[in-house]
């Protein structure tokens, strides 16, 4: 998944991947969440969005089933 950062207040970066439908969010506090079964539209929408923040908390938070993604399973890329 390639990592995509975001201008956001809340979001500092995203990750896709379209084959098993999980999004990773990284915010600017330093979590890192993974959300699962999300569709790609609602991908292209959070990119496509005037606010990833507002975007987020109406269309992916709480919306999706989600988890921390702890430090030991990171990627290299962050």
């Amino acid at each position: 998944m390639q990592r995509i950062e975001l201008a956001s207040t809340t979001l500092a970066w995203v990750r896709y991947s379209p084959e098993r439908l999980v999004l990773e969010l990284g915010f600017h506090h330093g979590g890192v969440y993974a959300y699962f079964d999300v569709p790609p539209a609602t991908y292209n929408d959070l990119l496509a969005a005037d606010s990833k923040g507002r975007y987020f908390n109406h269309h992916i938070r709480n919306n999706f089933r989600a988890q921390p993604v702890p430090l030991t399973m990171r990627s290299a890329e962050n």
